[in-house]
């Protein structure tokens, strides 16, 4: 297998998992959803040919995000909770591989004004949820302070001149599917399951995935 059959497969599996979801057939859903995530770390393995701080983190984030998928295959809170844990230190993850390409003093001074962006919808994400959040505040807080500062990184990793031009798009394009996916979990989970959450939020958290695995290419 290579990058774009596994990229094919993952694509299929996303696919299929947004039907498992709207049929509510749980045993395809956990069966589709466990192979998409491994195929993004697939994508990611094989793109990943330098060895490097940087493809390592990467692929650490990769991994961490599959263990949070399987994790949010369970309805209860503590498999909410072993999800959002998983995902944020898989935000930690792709941070510090940002990180390992721009330095941590020079990211929001690259990213410039358009950090602006992703800071005030993370706000306004907490502001609106803030009623609704109960004890999973102080997680929640966490959470969105991490991926603000992850699609912060991307920003100024794609405004360097530290990857090609090609794969600077792919990375922030990647993270702001990411962050946009994670919108769909919030409203899931805090203001209402519905299927239409899914519908989009899968794609885009899917799509996200393999476009920073690809921008590794």
């Amino acid at each position: 297998m290579d990058k774009i059959a596994a990229t094919v497969v993952c694509a299929l599996a996303c696919a299929t998992l947004v039907y498992a979801e709207y049929r509510h057939a749980r045993p395809l859903r956990a069966v589709t959803k466990t192979l998409a995530s491994l195929a993004f770390i697939a994508v990611g393995y094989f793109a990943a040919t330098r060895g490097t701080d940087y493809e390592r983190h990467i692929l650490l984030g990769l991994v961490l995000g599959a263990v949070g998928d399987v994790a949010l295959l369970g309805k209860s809170s503590r498999a909410f909770l072993g999800g959002l844990t998983a995902f944020l230190l898989g935000h930690l993850a792709y941070f510090v591989a940002f990180i390992h390409l721009v330095g941590p003093g020079e990211t929001l001074g690259l990213a410039g004004i358009y950090a602006a962006l992703p800071i005030a919808i993370g706000v306004g994400v907490l502001v609106w949820l803030w009623p609704r959040l109960g004890s999973m505040r102080v997680p929640v807080i966490a959470y969105v302070a991490t991926i603000i500062a992850m699609v912060v990184a991307a920003i100024a990793a794609a405004r360097s001149d530290a990857l090609p031009a090609r794969n600077r798009e792919l990375l922030v394009a990647g993270a702001a599917l990411f962050f946009a996916s994670d919108l769909a979990v919030a409203r899931d989970k805090f203001v209402g399951a519905a299927f239409v959450n899914r519908a989009w939020g899968l794609p885009c958290y899917y799509a996200g995935q393999l476009l920073i695995a690809w921008s590794l290419s």
